[in-house]
């Protein structure tokens, strides 16, 4: 009796640990794009550290990181325990503010792309200048970092609780704690690489050996280009998840997106195709508009309330 009851809990934890991890991996794949986000911005936030500094910097982030979780990831099992009904518009209003933020970030450089090349100016200055106290640099830095990943990563923990809201409490529990985890170390890990990646380049670049020289020199040159195209992606797959996210929990859209994809099946030769990618440009479209439509709002309630 006692061995089948032993079996029994050995099965019943393999279960659990198996809808653990498959869940996990379709959560992954839902804030896949907003992980994309995080790195490039958080990559972004700490720029203009001084390079002896970056990894201690980035160290204090991931820290308050962790934190951030151990707020959130509570805060996200007591709604899915006792307003369940709140998860969906949790969901929306982070695919709004999804929205809202690749939008603004796209307004932003096309309005204010000088004003930008003036603040990288002063940054430059500020590191150079050595009356500039480097140690209130570094707290200014890290605190905005921290508050920027409380906001992602509330977004990241929304969308999670989304895709287990249905599961036992247990595997809520599991499926949350794994991705605030994963998604911890993976995006500070690749922060820490990102950052150090030029020092990389200029080490590699003195050896004597040309083929280390040619190969430090690709990627101090890669590393600017890789940090432009994080955001670039980050900003679409912000209109691709908040627009995926919005589609998905309003029949209007998800019944609109259905439509698309029945009506491009039938195109010869590329129906099969374009009802693959329908969806996903339905998506993004929809997360432009009402990216759109948010900053409008946001910017008459600027308006109206500096008044």
């Amino acid at each position: 009796m006692a061995g089948s009851s032993l079996f029994i809990l050995i099965d019943d934890i393999a279960t659990l640990l198996d809808d653990v991890a498959s869940m996990t991996k379709v959560a992954g794949k839902k804030t896949a794009a907003v992980l994309g986000d995080d790195l490039a911005v958080n990559a972004q936030q700490l720029t203009g550290v001084n390079a002896d500094r970056e990894l201690p910097v980035v160290w204090s982030v991931a820290k308050g990181s962790f934190k951030n979780k151990l707020i959130l990831v509570p805060a996200a099992l007591a709604i899915s325990a006792f307003i369940p009904w709140l998860i969906v518009p949790l969901l929306l209003c982070g695919a709004l503010f999804l929205c809202f933020e690749g939008f603004e970030a796209i307004w932003h450089y096309l309005a204010h792309r000088k004003e930008q090349e003036e603040h990288h100016e002063e940054l430059v200055e500020a590191i150079n200048d050595d009356s500039v106290d480097m140690l209130a640099f570094e707290k200014e830095k890290i605190k905005g970092a921290i508050r920027t990943d409380f906001i992602l990563s509330a977004e990241i923990i929304v969308i999670t609780l989304g895709v287990v809201s249905a599961k036992p409490f247990i595997t809520q529990v599991g499926v949350l704690s794994t991705v605030a985890i994963i998604i911890t170390v993976g995006v500070y890990g690749l922060v820490a690489g990102i950052v150090k990646l030029d020092d990389l380049g200029l080490y590699l670049s003195r050896k004597k050996n040309q083929i280390q020289q040619k190969l430090g020199m690709g990627l101090v040159k890669a590393a600017p280009w890789l940090m432009k195209g994080l955001s670039v992606f980050g900003t679409i797959a912000m209109f691709m998840v908040g627009g995926g996210i919005i589609s998905h929990n309003l029949e209007f859209f998800h019944h609109m997106s259905q439509q698309l994809t029945e009506a491009v099946l039938h195109t010869p030769g590329v129906g099969s195709i374009l009802s693959a990618i329908s969806p996903i440009l339905f998506d993004t479209v929809i997360g432009i508009i009402f990216g759109g439509l948010t900053v409008l709002a946001f910017s008459f309630y600027q308006k109206v309330f500096d008044k």
